[in-house]
């Protein structure tokens, strides 16, 4: 995939009013409930570990977001903040080699059931290769020494991601979503 690097990530929390998040937010009483990342300003691809399935909660691992497939499709109403980070060109280029490895080898990465039900409880349970959505998204910030990545708690919620250096560019629907810089792009 060819794209204009701006030297810059997007963490995109989300709520997606599924039923899964739903619970989640009543559990910890957080505004936004999944986290994602993204290399481009558009959306228009991001990553996590979620749903594999927009229709099956309990089938998870690695998976591609877009607002035109899979759970962001299915739940049109998602509401998001979007956080631009400015990391610059060489640190953008590894963070995005390091996750299309990820991607390259998603049958060795798992949903981390287990330690999203415990964190519900403030027990932190840790196996190599599986995450939770947040969890993905801290340790890749974290192994690239973003700003204020390294003071992320353990347990990890997608609002964690508001302490760390970064400017929100949007809240609201997804679906309302616009760049304001028309000359970004990337293509496939």
């Amino acid at each position: 995939m060819e794209y204009i690097d701006e030297g810059r990530i997007f963490i995109v929390v989300s709520q997606t009013g599924t039923m899964l998040s739903r619970i989640l937010k009543i559990l910890t009483g957080a505004k936004y409930n999944h986290a994602s990342i993204s290399f481009f300003e558009d959306l228009e691809l991001m990553y996590s570990f979620g749903r594999l399935n927009p229709y099956n909660p309990f089938h998870g691992g690695f998976v591609e977001e877009s607002p035109n497939f899979g759970t962001f499709k299915r739940f049109k109403n998602t509401d998001i903040l979007v956080l631009s980070i400015d990391v610059g060109n060489k640190t953008h280029d590894e963070i995005y080699d390091a996750v299309q490895n990820i991607k390259l080898h998603r049958e060795e990465y798992h949903y981390n059931y287990r330690g999203l039900f415990l964190a519900t409880f403030r027990f932190c349970i840790k196996n190599e290769k599986h995450y939770y959505c947040s969890e993905f998204i801290r340790d890749i910030l974290q192994e690239f020494d973003i700003d204020g990545s390294k003071n992320m708690p353990d347990i990890v919620k997608p609002i964690d991601f508001l302490k760390i250096p970064a400017e929100v560019i949007y809240e609201g629907k997804l679906k309302n979503y616009k760049i304001k810089n028309s000359e970004f792009s990337h293509k496939s």
